[in-house]
């Protein structure tokens, strides 16, 4: 059964007071421990399709099942109980995070708020969070500004697997990262979902980081999928105009995902 199916997702708003459709007609599905990256040019609808399916937007049209559920039906308790195996990492931490609270605060919300853990054990689950992580567990007094932008989005990733997820969402997760420590994050990636299966849909406009970690690609343009296939199949040859320029545009990366 897979983790996640979208099926006909639609989503419109209104620019300039004319109708538009940031989403039209997408579908796709994730299955246990697979990547399925979605790519595009900024305003292809990207990150909307990654709002829809944390639904902090609802949409027009369309149906969203996570787990054999229909997500848009759910409501209330059931709705946040589902929430805790889908999670969320940002493209800046930074801003996702308050940037004074301390990384213990951070990771102990998700324990706290999902019930998780005792007051008395939280602190023993944080530790071995950041170290899960590559972290030193002495960092969980730190503030979150007063760390490195690589360690935050560890700190990023650590908070999202707290509440063993099913389905991690990426919107840009890396893309801010200097290329040296983007690596890193990817190799952290790949070895969590090794070891918990965790299915990751994974936002990007970087063809070269998704041939890098993604085992599928769906190509937008315009809110629709231009094309869609094995990721390295796409990238190699790809079919659609969008397609070949997003190839074009993007540098050799040394490391493949195996």
């Amino acid at each position: 059964m897979s983790v996640l199916t979208v099926s006909s997702l639609a989503k419109r708003y209104r620019r300039g007071g004319k109708p538009f459709a940031a989403v039209d007609d997408v579908s796709f599905e994730i299955n246990p421990a697979e990547t399925l990256a979605v790519a595009g040019p900024s305003g292809s609808g990207k990150s909307t399709i990654a709002k829809l399916v944390l639904r902090l937007i609802e949409p027009d049209a369309g149906r969203i099942d996570f787990e054999g559920q229909d997500l848009l039906a759910l409501s209330g308790a059931t709705l946040r109980a589902k929430r805790a195996k889908v999670q969320m990492v940002f493209q800046d931490p930074l801003a996702a995070f308050n940037p004074r609270a301390t990384v213990a605060r951070v990771l102990d919300d998700p324990l706290r708020t999902h019930n998780i853990a005792s007051r008395a054990d939280r602190p023993r689950r944080i530790a071995a969070l950041l170290e899960r992580v590559g972290l030193d567990a002495g960092l969980a007094a730190r503030a979150i500004h007063e760390i490195s932008g690589g360690q935050r989005q560890r700190v990023a990733i650590a908070r999202a697997i707290a509440t063993r997820p099913s389905l991690i969402v990426l919107d840009e997760a890396v893309s801010a990262l200097d290329v040296s420590v983007r690596g890193q994050i990817l190799e952290l990636l790949l070895d969590l979902q090794r070891q918990e299966r965790i299915a990751y849909l994974f936002i990007s406009h970087d063809l070269g980081v998704i041939r890098a970690v993604a085992h599928r690609v769906v190509i937008l343009d315009a809110g629709r999928i231009a094309e869609s296939g094995d990721a390295r199949d796409v990238i190699a040859k790809p079919q659609s105009a969008i397609g070949k320029a997003l190839v074009a545009a993007t540098p050799r990366l040394i490391r493949n995902r195996p």
